[in-house]
């Protein structure tokens, strides 16, 4: 290290003993796998978010005060508008390089919202939320929640047409609230719908509030990676025990580097060349109007789309409207997301009985049945999100908006359920096809004849590292609670624990089980292709827990 490097870091280090705590985070070992990028796009486009909208606020005027425009854009010269309006135009054709930035934010803001969608996606079907990374999972859904909240505060902020019918949109999902909702709007807005003091208040919440509570959470999030250490695929020499990869610095770090200035450059690229949200096209808010195809920001729309297939189901009680059809597919929607998402680790720890640590990830054919919810769940989104666009639908297609409504109102029902069962059959067919390939090995496609007729097809080994790859998992059974003891009495936990099993039953049921280690003997006997690829080894040593029965704690496949 050179002189004028050297003599401030030791003079630091002397004071503050920065080496005792660097040394360990610098020599972090980290995995490497393309899925793992999509978690640090997120990160990365927040970052882009703080730089971009920090340039933003020097000019935004967050102002409800009506004014005349006169500036660059001529076809709304002399309209009038408001502050924040008419500084949003001035960003937009007035600053030097205003129109980018306002771009850049925007799809920057897409750009987190969909890799955190991804990642927490990614997350789920791989098994990365089991302990000890329940917390972790909670503050991913918890951030999700901040996005979408933070994304339709910004998308609300420059008071054009598109953006003030937003705020109209969330002003009858506020008003559904039974007795407080229309307090709660009037605090709100600061009076009837749209106000003057909305668009100040929720700038202060845009600008500090959330991100704060955002950085504040990422650092966490990072923290408890860092502390749990990262999980990683499965694989020859991965185990729970430790970790296959390279140190955070030189290796990791520079990776890193590099691919934040990638995440930079691909969404300043789209933010001069895309072009988002034109506000001089809408004009300016006006509450008499909506324009024609009017739709949300995409994470959005799938409320929208709850919104607008909802049949007209309202009730009057005591004096009260309530508007189901307004509640339920807004708030209603976004509750569920909240606690669906936030439940799942707990309930599938109840279900399956499994409070081991877990470092290694699942293949999601491995565990069918969760794999299956949540292409169900991905499957309800879609439906909402194209009910959503269900006008824009119409208008291309040429078909009538009341059949796509209709059409849409049976489809979330069922398609959730047809995509469950086909998602559950894909995956054991998949797990079907290892177990054949670890018996038998792989296929060449060669057909024999043998001396006294018969046709065969001739197998060749798979690797030693395929062979590792796909035994190192858990036999999975459900769990195995007596319903009465050893006096023929009723166990404790009543009807719960008669619920439990029978949701574990459900759980587990066709679940392919990986062969035991007798099995693969006796299929290297027969000459199936197996001679010396050592598979016994590797069923009896493929991880620190894969003999064991998830939920029973019984020996399982490596005895």
């Amino acid at each position: 290290m050179s002189k004028p490097v050297a003599g401030p870091v030791g003079f630091l280090d002397d004071r503050l003993g920065l080496s005792k705590i660097a040394k360990p985070v610098f020599r972090k070992v980290f995995p490497d796998n393309w899925s793992f990028l999509l978690g640090e796009i997120a990160l990365f486009s927040f970052i882009v978010l703080l730089l971009s909208g920090t340039f933003l606020t020097l000019w935004f005027k967050p102002s409800m005060q009506e004014v005349v425009y006169d500036g660059s854009y001529g076809p709304l010269v002399g309209v009038h508008m408001s502050e924040a309006f008419a500084s949003t135009l001035n960003i937009s054709f007035d600053v030097r390089g205003g129109l980018l930035m306002r771009q850049i934010h925007h799809w920057a803001a897409m750009l987190f919202i969909a890799s955190m969608t991804i990642h927490m996606l990614r997350v789920f079907f791989t098994g990365a939320f089991r302990k000890p990374r329940e917390l972790n999972w909670l503050l991913g859904t918890i951030l999700l929640q901040l996005g979408l909240i933070e994304g339709f505060t910004g998308y609300s902020l420059p008071d054009d047409l598109l953006s003030g019918t937003g705020l109209r949109f969330v002003e009858g999902l506020i008003r559904s609230v039974p007795v407080l909702g229309t307090y709660v709007s009037f605090w709100a807005f600061g009076g009837e719908f749209p106000g003057d003091a909305f668009i100040p208040r929720i700038y202060g919440i845009h600008i500090l509030l959330i991100p704060g509570l955002i950085l504040g959470l990422i650092a966490f999030h990072i923290f408890l990676v860092v502390y749990h250490k990262h999980t990683q695929k499965p694989g020859a020499g991965k185990t729970n025990a430790n970790v296959v990869g390279y140190p955070f610095v030189p290796v990791y770090m520079t990776k890193q580097t590099g691919f934040f200035f990638i995440t930079f450059g691909v969404t300043a690229l789209m933010g001069g060349l895309l072009q988002i949200n034109p506000v001089w096209i809408y004009g300016p808010y006006n509450p008499t109007q909506v324009g024609a195809g009017t739709q949300p920001d995409w994470y959005m729309g799938w409320v929208e789309g709850g919104m607008r297939i909802m049949p007209n189901w309202e009730s009057n009680i005591l004096g009260f409207t309530i508007s189901w059809n307004v509640m339920l597919p807004g708030l209603g929607l976004l509750g569920l997301l909240a606690i669906v998402t936030g439940l799942y680790p707990f309930i599938e720890q109840w279900v399956t009985g499994d409070k081991r640590d877990h470092h290694l990830l699942d293949k999601p054919r491995n565990v069918p049945t969760r794999t299956a919810f949540g292409v169900a769940g991905m499957t309800f989104y879609g439906l909402m999100w194209i009910g959503g666009g269900n006008d824009i639908i119409a208008t291309h297609f040429h078909i009538a908006i009341n059949h796509i409504t209709i059409a849409l109102r049976i489809l979330v029902f069922i398609g959730p359920v047809i995509a469950f069962l086909i998602t559950k059959r894909i995956c054991v067919g998949l797990q079907r096809r290892d177990r054949d390939q670890l018996l038998h090995g792989r296929e060449t496609g060669i057909v024999m004849r043998l001396p006294h007729g018969e046709f065969i097809e001739v197998h060749e080994p798979i690797s030693n590292e395929e062979a590792y790859e796909l035994v190192a998992h858990d036999r999975q059974l459900p769990v195995s609670e007596p319903e009465v003891d050893a006096n023929g009495v009723a166990a404790p936990g009543g009807m719960l624990a008669k619920l439990r099993r029978r949701v574990s039953r459900f759980y587990f049921r066709d679940v392919v089980q990986k062969p035991t280690a007798k099995e693969l003997e006796i299929a290297r006997s027969h000459g199936h292709g197996h001679e010396g690829n050592g598979h016994g080894e590797l069923e009896s040593g493929s991880s620190e827990s894969s003999g064991r029965e998830v939920g029973s704690g019984a020996r399982g496949g490596g005895d």
